[in-house]
């Protein structure tokens, strides 16, 4: 009969409560589009940074880690190709060597990372290939081909067929340098990765090594990127000798982004919530004011207090209970939409590529936050009844009888 009589009392002033629905339902909705946006943003820069310069997994000589240096090279080719090949939990891997020098043109000359790849290896392990906006992917020239970023060769002066001279060290120090010409330039969503890295084949860069060549990085592809801690460090106790690091630990900027982005959401979520309790908490008080004759009748007719405050805990409980359900699905049908269309931020796209995001987002919220934030409107609504419930309670029947 409580409940009941709640309900009625909610509907009493009908606008009034769906005004204060309404905004509930909008509330929820602007905050899950907003923080899956956020996630999509996040989700889509490390998708990024995956697919076209870290992977999964990277294997490096535990020195080469420490210093970079290109003495430090893997050792035994063979035995890590046979404990990949052996695993199930690896798609793909690919072997690289990995040099630090300069690239240069007639216009000038910049530091960059000197990628040496196989082809064919390398595409399944990254997207380079798809990101090409001019050229072809180690085609079109039999001798010293190379792929260079947009901006890097903007900053060259250089176009397609152009030569630009690649400069690094061996192991003894001696300088070398090699002629290569532009077959291709790339465009990623980060344009500090444009600039600094430049993509020869691996045979070309240890036929200049001579006697130094050899591997300084293998990059790995999983097939379950939910578990790569437990797959790395099954590698990792499979090769001893060397330096087997998840993508988490190659860049922790990224890691550390991916898992402070649930707690960012809910603080989010937490603060739309928190202000939205303030007007339920006006809007019950301006309730229990107005119905204080109504209140008094209740309690001098024999309703005890805590039927009164049950009875205004409810109310509070079933305003929100119809604005937050409202707003979930509304949130789960847009959230849903632009997942599969995407946003298209071409408009701020220069400054997104700064921060290596992708001008086209996807928007993304796990399931269970759904269900988390139904459970915290839930939450709000029996914090934010507790003062109007209280204000009812320090009603006199016998004054509130007799009030206007």
């Amino acid at each position: 009969m409580l409940i009941k009589i709640a309900w009625r009392n909610v509907w009493r002033n009908g606008l009034r409560s769906s005004v204060v629905i309404a905004s509930i339902a909008m509330g929820i909705w602007a905050g899950l589009f907003v923080i899956s946006v956020s996630a999509g943003l996040n989700e889509q820069r490390t998708k990024d940074a995956l697919n076209t310069y870290i992977s999964h997994v990277q294997i490096h000589d535990t020195m080469f880690v420490k210093d970079n240096n290109v003495e430090f090279r893997i050792t035994d080719m063979d035995e890590v190709r046979e404990t990949l090949s052996a695993n199930p939990d690896v798609k793909s891997f690919a072997e690289r060597v990995v040099l630090s020098g300069m690239v240069s043109s007639s216009a000038g000359g910049f530091g960059a990372r000197i990628t040496g790849v196989d082809p064919e290896q390398e595409k399944g392990v990254s997207t380079m290939h798809e990101k090409l906006v001019e050229g072809a992917y180690f085609e079109g020239m039999k001798r010293n081909p190379v792929l260079i970023g947009k901006k890097l060769a903007e900053k060259l002066k250089v176009g397609l067929r152009k030569k630009i001279v690649l400069t690094f060290q061996k192991d003894n120090g001696d300088i070398i340098t090699g002629a290569f010409r532009v077959v291709g330039i790339y465009k990623t969503s980060n344009s500090k990765t444009d600039e600094m890295n430049v993509f020869i084949r691996s045979s070309d860069a240890n036929r200049l090594l001579e006697e130094n060549s050899g591997y300084h990085e293998v990059a790995i592809i999983t097939n379950n990127l939910a578990e790569i801690d437990t797959i790395s460090a099954t590698i990792g106790a499979s090769l001893p000798g060397l330096s087997v690091r998840s993508w988490k630990e190659i860049s922790p900027d990224l890691g550390y982004a991916d898992e402070m982005m649930m707690q960012m959401l809910y603080i989010i979520i937490g603060i739309i919530l928190m202000a939205l309790s303030f007007g339920i908490i006006n809007t019950m008080l301006m309730a229990v004011l107005e119905r204080k004759r109504e209140l008094g009748m209740l309690m001098s007719v024999g309703m005890n207090k805590t039927k009164v405050f049950f009875m205004i805990v409810v109310e509070t409980i079933f305003i929100s209970m119809v604005g937050g359900p409202i707003g979930v699905v509304l949130g789960f049908l847009t959230v849903s939409h632009f997942g599969s269309a995407g946003i298209d931020l071409s408009v701020v796209g220069k400054g997104l590529e700064e921060f290596g995001i992708s001008t086209m987002v996807y928007t993304n919220l796990e399931p269970i936050f759904y269900l988390n934030v139904t459970v915290m409107v839930i939450v709000a609504a029996i914090l934010s009844s507790i003062y109007p419930a209280i204000k009812a309670l320090q009603l006199k029947p016998a004054e509130a009888v007799r009030a206007l």
